[in-house]
């Protein structure tokens, strides 16, 4: 049994990892609820149990064993450390470590070996990276991979309960006629596609569209110059990502062998009848823990190339099951509180 804080507990993702944690029936021997200042006192609800949140502090992390983070990049910089030097590992799911080149960055069942070089945390991958990354792991197993072109079209949950009540009151606006100010939106999302996500880059691309570029590359170990494009998107959903990939092979793979594979890999639904109008939608992949494939056809514009439709919930295998799932995995290969005896680890 694990004593488990979960940092960013009143959140999108944070209410998401109570409810899979319960689900999981994760071996919890306390849980700790912790937020920011603003939520301090709020209630959550776990196993029927109305849980006070705290305030995240220094001394927050004594005697934990596990710290499930969905906090924001500022709260994960100031207390990931912190919770290791007092003997948590630090499972995060901001952008505040995914790149650095000491914290494994893991999508469950595609790169769990990463997992043994931890130092204490482990990095959940951005919610568009997380859910291509099954697909791309068993194709890849066929052929490698030569080129990869990525178009999201990505849900208002993505960024925060506060889009997501901008949809709606968008929405609302838009069919009574009113006039409405965009506040988390930089353009109105009611009936609108948004085709920047996250601040530009000096390269033209958005900080969304070079995650998933660099994600792809550390999870899949690809080489640093391997070629990735994306075009992230915002649509008016409220929860559930799409995303058209279109694939290059070193060696042909047909339509059918693909889905051979897709079907027998854990995770991953291949939902691909269209005279049946069979292709998966966000609405029904909402709520649901599988990557869901579909319109999986030859890419008429490269020479070994496969075009497919790949659509996940974004807050549980974007963000919150993968988190309680590495969490699972590192109690099953026993890495919870290794990364304090290094010495021993290297004998």
């Amino acid at each position: 049994m694990y004593s488990v804080a979960l940092l960013g507990a009143t959140g999108l993702v944070g209410q998401k990892m109570l409810q899979i944690l319960e689900e999981e029936n994760f071996p919890i021997k306390t849980l700790k609820p912790l937020a920011s200042e603003k939520s301090k006192g709020k209630k959550v609800c776990f196993k029927g149990e109305f849980l006070e949140v705290e305030e995240a502090t220094e001394n927050s992390f004594d005697d934990i064993d596990i710290v499930l983070a969905s906090a924001g990049t500022e709260a994960s910089l100031k207390f990931g450390p912190i919770a290791v030097q007092k003997g948590a590992l630090f499972i995060d799911n901001s952008k505040a470590f995914r790149l650095d080149k000491e914290t494994p960055l893991i999508l469950v069942g595609v790169n769990d070996e990463d997992m043994k070089a931890h130092h204490g945390i482990l990095a959940n991958p951005n919610c568009s990276t997380s859910q291509i990354m099954p697909v791309l792991n068993a194709l890849k197993k066929i052929s490698p991979l030569k080129r990869l072109i990525v178009s999201t079209y990505q849900a208002t949950s993505g960024a925060g309960s506060e889009a997501v009540s901008e949809l709606y009151e968008n929405t609302k606006a838009a069919l009574q006629g009113e006039k409405f100010t965009s506040k988390k939106f930089k353009k109105p999302i009611a009936f609108n596609v948004l085709p920047q996500i996250d601040t530009f880059c000096e390269n033209g691309y958005t900080g969304e569209e070079m995650k998933v570029v660099f994600e792809t590359r550390k999870i899949l170990h690809l080489s640093d110059d391997f070629p990735i494009s994306c075009t992230a998107v915002r649509v008016p959903v409220d929860t559930g990502h799409s995303e058209a990939l279109s694939i290059e092979f070193e060696a042909p793979i047909c339509p059918q062998k693909a889905i051979e594979v897709l079907s027998q890999t854990s995770g991953v639904i291949v939902q691909d009848m269209i005279d049946a109008y069979d292709y998966p939608t966000p609405l029904e992949a909402a709520g649901k823990n599988p990557v869901y494939v579909g319109r999986i056809r030859k890419d008429i514009a490269f020479e070994n190339g496969l075009c497919l439709w790949c659509v996940a919930d974004n807050l549980r295998i974007g963000a919150a099951l993968n988190a309680v799932r590495i969490a699972q995995k590192a109690v099953e290969m026993g890495l919870v509180k290794k990364h304090l005896y290094p010495k021993l680890l290297r004998k």
